[in-house]
């Protein structure tokens, strides 16, 4: 288990909505006001998702600088990262382009969403070597072993720059109703991954057992209702602020800590 562990929080994603529970935040408001508690409970690290006025994902520039500069005001340690998940609506080029307009603390990309499926590697590669001269910081998003490969082929290669080492390993998204099991970390650890650092995130209600599996063999964790609503005991947790809490409690239990902000960016490589 490292130490200290790092955590993300992913409040709510580019797909749920008030629908899917009422406490999901969507208005920058509610995000803020969520990103509070959770900040409060562990997470040092925002994964940010803006909606659009019928509450659907949008990469969306001018809300994403709006959120920043709320965030500012009222968490100024906190890291925030931006998402620029496509949802198959928004191509390479207007991922970039919303980057490049909000110069965000940090930004998660899907390996094979800025690469149009590996067929765009010089455009990929210039907004990598781009977000290096601008210090944003990239964590790749790689959902199989494959992509974890060719991540580090092309890093190997320099068409990713060496100073990329963050990378985000999703469990289950593929798997039976989406539910994610620990065992489905166990491929990606058959890869040397001292050079990286790494997180877990996991589909389902087996998400905090996942991420905990992810922290003892050296990773950090995203924990959030992008990918999980529930509590262990199957009931829906009533926030975030409480599947980060409690995630937190498991580390300490098992006799580890939780990175504080400025232990995340140093971690990071921010200093």
């Amino acid at each position: 288990m490292p130490d200290p562990t790092i955590i993300i929080v992913a409040p709510n994603g580019a797909r749920k909505n008030h629908h899917d529970h009422p406490a999901l935040p969507v208005s920058i408001e509610e995000t803020a006001s969520e990103t509070a508690a959770c900040y409060a409970a562990g997470a040092t690290v925002l994964h940010a998702h803006v909606r659009g006025k019928k509450q659907q994902h949008v990469l969306d520039a001018g809300l994403y600088v709006e959120l920043v500069n709320e965030l500012k005001q009222k968490l100024p340690e906190l890291l925030v990262q931006i998402t620029t998940e496509a949802v198959g609506i928004y191509t390479p080029t207007q991922q970039v382009d919303c980057v490049k307009k909000v110069l965000p603390n940090m930004v998660s990309t899907a390996l094979r969403e800025l690469t149009a499926d590996f067929t765009a590697l010089e455009f990929a590669s210039e907004f990598y070597h781009w977000a290096v001269d601008a210090n944003v910081h990239i964590q790749h998003i790689v959902y199989s072993v494959e992509e974890l490969e060719k991540f580090l082929q092309l890093r190997d290669s320099g068409i990713i720059p060496e100073q990329h080492r963050c990378v985000l390993f999703v469990l289950g998204r593929y798997s039976t109703n989406s539910q994610s099991s620990p065992d489905g970390l166990i491929p990606f650890l058959n890869y040397d991954l001292q050079s990286l650092t790494w997180f877990t995130c996991a589909f389902g209600k087996q998400e905090q057992a996942c991420v905990m599996a992810g922290i003892t063999a050296g990773g950090h964790a995203r924990v959030g209702f992008e990918n999980n609503l529930y509590l262990d005991n199957g009931e829906i947790a009533p926030n975030n602020a409480v599947l980060v809490r409690n995630l937190r409690g498991s580390i300490e239990k098992d006799g580890g800590t939780v990175a504080n902000s400025d232990q995340t960016r140093r971690i990071l490589g921010f200093t």
